[in-house]
């Protein structure tokens, strides 16, 4: 018995130690990695070029990426991160706005299987399990990610225009 009231004073103090550093210690206010990942739109499309908008972010930092390489964030996503960072704001690399393309679903080969509503990044695909889909095309980044995983081939990619 004293053992166990042994080991759960012990506890105790060390939770109270713990507490009183955690209290004495300054909050962590973010890496900068956190910060240009926060501004990010975290749609995780990769058309950066990168597997999520984490990695982008840490490669922004590490500069082994443009500012300039995210469609879904936007020229305003761009000049944040150009004010967050001190650099100079860029052309946005994306496709020109006249040629931006999106997913389109031929609703008679549409099983309702869900597979490409999964895969969506950005929730631009409606409908329910075993009815047809639809696209959202102003959600819809174009990233092409609804594609592959369509076991009917149902989607392809066109212009928005």
């Amino acid at each position: 018995m004293s053992a166990v009231l042994t080991i759960a004073l012990i506890a105790l103090l060390a939770g109270l130690v713990l507490s009183y550093a955690y209290r004495l210690l300054p909050a962590e206010s973010g890496s900068l990695v956190e910060q240009v990942n926060d501004l990010l739109p975290q749609t995780q499309c990769a058309q950066c070029g990168y597997p999520g908008c984490r990695p982008y972010a840490a490669a922004i930092v590490n500069e082994d990426a443009a500012i300039n390489l995210c469609p879904p964030g936007g020229e305003h996503t761009m000049r944040e991160l150009a004010d967050l960072l001190g650099r100079e704001t860029l052309p946005l690399a994306s496709v020109a706005q006249d040629t931006r393309m999106v997913a389109q679903i031929d609703e008679d080969l549409c099983i309702g299987c869900m597979h490409c509503r999964s895969a969506c990044p950005v929730d631009a695909i409606i409908g329910s399990h075993q009815f047809m889909h639809s696209i959202l095309e102003a959600e819809c980044t174009g990233c092409e990610l609804c594609v592959a995983p369509c076991p009917v081939d149902c989607i392809s990619m066109r212009s928005a225009a």
